[in-house]
C-alpha cells in the first residue's frame, strides 16, 4: 500500500547515510590502489573492497524496500527513474568514446615515436579468434539470457525468469574469468607504448562495468527469490537489463577495433 502524506505523486528521499559513506569507501579504494601501483600496500585496501560491497549491499536494501514494501514509487517515479538510466547510460557511452577516440587517434596516425606502425614494433597482439571471440560469445548469449528472463517475467513464467537470469549471471562470471585469464598470460603491459595503456584501459573499464553488471543482476535475481517483482513492477530488474544490454555493445565495438582490427 502506498502511504504518502504530502499531495504529489513524487517520492522525497529520506536522510541516508549511504551516499556519503560509499564516496569515502571509494575514495580510499582509489589511495590504496594508487599506492600499491607504486609498490607501496596499504592493508586497509582488503578491509576497504569488502566495506564498498557491503555499502552497496545496504543501500540496494533499502531502495529495495522503498520500491517493494512502502510503495514510493510511482508513475511518475518511474518516469525519472527510467529517464535518470536512460542519461546515465548516455554518459557511460561517452566515457567509453574518450577511450576509443584515444586508441583510433595513435592508431590510425602512428606518430614516429612508436615507429609509425600500429601495433607498435615489439607488442604481440592477442588473437582475436581465440579467448576474444569466446568472449564475445558469451556476452551476445548473455543478452539473450537477459532478454528471455525479461519477457518471461512480463508473462509471468517466473521458473523461466530465474532459469535465464542465473544463466546469465553465470555468464557474466565465466566471461570476467576468462578475461582475468587472458590479462594473466598478456605478452604485453600497460607500460608498453600508447598500445598497451589505450588497451588495458578500455578493456579494463570495461571489465569493471561487467563486474558490476553481474552484481546488478545479482541482486535483481535475489530480489526475484524474495518476490520483489511482478510482470508490471519491475523496474530495477528492466534497468539492469539495460545497463547488460549496453556492456553486451560496447564490447563488440572492443572486439571488431581493438582486437580483430589491430590484429
Amino acid at each position: 500500500m502506498t502511504n504518502l502524506s504530502h499531495n504529489h505523486p513524487f517520492h522525497l528521499v529520506s536522510p541516508s547515510p549511504w551516499p556519503l559513506i560509499i564516496s569515502l569507501s571509494i575514495f580510499n579504494n582509489l589511495i590504496c590502489t594508487v599506492s600499491w601501483f607504486h609498490n607501496f600496500y596499504i592493508p586497509s585496501l582488503s578491509l576497504s573492497i569488502p566495506g564498498t560491497l557491503i555499502c552497496m549491499y545496504l543501500w540496494w536494501r533499502d531502495i529495495s524496500r522503498e520500491a517493494t514494501y512502502q510503495g514510493c514509487h510511482s508513475i511518475n517515479v518511474f518516469k525519472g527513474m527510467k529517464m535518470g538510466m536512460i542519461l546515465f547510460i548516455i554518459s557511460e557511452i561517452f566515457f567509453f568514446i574518450s577511450f576509443f577516440w584515444a586508441y583510433f587517434h595513435s592508431s590510425l596516425a602512428p606518430s614516429i615515436e612508436i615507429g609509425q606502425s600500429w601495433p607498435p614494433k615489439g607488442i604481440i597482439p592477442f588473437n582475436p579468434f581465440d579467448i576474444p571471440l569466446l568472449n564475445t560469445i558469451i556476452l551476445v548469449s548473455s543478452g539473450l539470457t537477459v532478454t528471455w528472463s525479461h519477457h518471461a517475467l512480463i508473462n509471468k513464467n517466473f521458473n523461466e525468469t530465474k532459469k535465464s537470469l542465473f544463466l546469465t549471471i553465470f555468464l557474466g562470471i565465466y566471461f570476467s574469468l576468462l578475461q582475468l585469464f587472458e590479462y594473466i598470460n598478456s605478452p604485453f603491459t600497460m607500460a608498453d607504448s600508447i598500445y598497451g595503456s589505450t588497451f588495458f584501459i578500455a578493456t579494463g573499464f570495461h571489465g569493471i562495468h561487467v563486474i558490476i553488471g553481474t552484481l546488478f543482476l545479482l541482486i535483481c535475481f535475489i530480489r526475484l527469490l524474495k518476490f520483489h517483482f511482478s510482470s508490471y513492477h519491475h523496474f530495477g530488474f528492466e534497468a539492469a537489463s539495460w545497463y547488460w544490454h549496453f556492456v553486451d555493445v560496447v564490447w563488440l565495438f572492443l572486439f571488431i577495433s581493438i582486437y580483430w582490427w589491430s590484429f
